[in-house]
């Protein structure tokens, strides 16, 4: 099984490349380091030029605007992230241009927020984009918009984009680099420790302990790169963890990082974007009536069954629904307002429509727009 993942890793079809910023810098991540670049550009160039289409991920933008704007950390508070952003970025792109144009490659820059894959004529836009830089011969690299991001509509880190990503693009394989070299059945410095070659289904992670928090420079650690490698594999992708200094190992179909395999079927587009795409904008508490009908008997959420409603919400944001015990058993897409919802709280959709007219005889949340957890 081990050698057959191997080998659909180095094989044909879309593939995405996911780097984060302590990958790429040096100075303690206060600037952009040209020889690492140079050495991840060289490793997908030799994919790319292979016939087979590839999209980076890569964050840096942040780190790279730290020197010239004379900071000597990673700033915390969100203008100045977004300053740093704004400055960083060119310079990020500059550098991947002029390492690809030694191959012949040309880049184009895609820069995303959570919206973006949330809203479903934003993950249209985005998916052609995307589609169409790939059938010209594009390299994409696509990075969160971090100078417009706010906090309510970040995706967090880039992990998580990337596992998107490989999903608005129908990839393969995702390729995840990290500061280490796969996953290991305990902290990689412990004596006896050992790294995971393969990880056939989540249950096999029960018995490894992942934690870290990432670089100071980076935002995402290991359990944030298993989250995007199962989001990806949800989506039937090939995930793939490995050093940022093995990626040309790892791309050709060696025996390192650690290789997590797809479920047997994959979430449709519409469910998987429902599912990861963004942080819920509220929620409605139901009843144990409806978490019945919900979860069991796969129903469209009812104004009768909600008890309560929170958050600051629109028709057509994503919402969480929560049982009696506040616990979230799904999300899916509000149809209505928040301010439309608290009137129509317990009562029935043919009461509502003889009352209010024929346009609230609707699902608040319709079965097609709803993902159980």
């Amino acid at each position: 099984m081990l050698a057959s993942a191997r080998a659909r890793v180095a094989g044909r079809g879309r593939i995405v490349v996911k780097v984060g910023s302590s990958s790429l810098t040096t100075d303690d991540g206060r600037r952009i380091d040209p020889d690492k670049i140079d050495a991840l550009v060289a490793a997908i160039a030799a994919r790319r030029l292979r016939g087979e289409p590839v999209v980076l991920v890569s964050s840096g933008a942040i780190a790279a605007g730290i020197g010239p704007l004379g900071l000597t950390r990673r700033p915390r508070d969100l203008a100045t992230q977004q300053a740093a952003a704004s400055v960083g970025q060119g310079a990020l792109v500059a550098h991947y241009a002029r390492a690809f144009a030694a191959y012949g490659l040309t880049v184009g820059q895609v820069l995303l927020t959570a919206d973006d894959v949330t809203r479903r004529s934003h993950y249209t836009n985005a998916t052609r984009t995307l589609d169409r830089l790939l059938e010209l011969g594009i390299v994409p690299i696509v990075n969160e918009n971090d100078t417009v991001a706010t906090h309510e509509i970040r995706f967090g880190d880039n992990d998580r984009l990337a596992a998107l990503v490989s999903h608005l693009v129908k990839a393969e394989v995702l390729v995840l680099l990290t500061d280490v070299d796969g996953l290991y059945d305990g902290p990689p410095r412990e004596p006896g420790t050992r790294r995971i070659p393969l990880i056939r289904s989540l249950a096999d992670l029960d018995s490894v302990r992942i934690g870290g928090t990432g670089s100071s420079i980076g935002t995402g650690g290991m359990a944030t790169k298993i989250e995007a490698a199962a989001i990806a594999n949800s989506a039937g992708v090939t995930a793939v963890l490995c050093a940022a200094t093995a990626v040309g190992e790892a791309l050709s179909g060696a025996d390192v990082g650690t290789v997590l395999l797809p479920h047997a079927t994959g979430k449709g587009s519409r469910k998987l974007w429902i599912a990861h795409a963004t942080t819920p904008r509220g929620s409605v508490t139901v009843d144990a009536g409806a978490v019945h009908a919900l979860v069991e008997r796969r129903k469209s959420l009812l104004p009768a069954g909600i008890t309560a409603v929170a958050g600051d919400f629109v028709d057509g944001d994503p919402i969480d629904v929560l049982g009696p015990d506040g616990v979230a058993i799904a999300r899916g897409l509000v149809s209505y307002d928040r301010a439309e919802l608290p009137k129509l709280i317990g009562r029935s959709t043919r009461d509502l429509a003889r009352e209010l007219g024929p346009e609230y005889e609707r699902e608040v949340i319709h079965r097609d727009n709803l993902v159980i957890r």
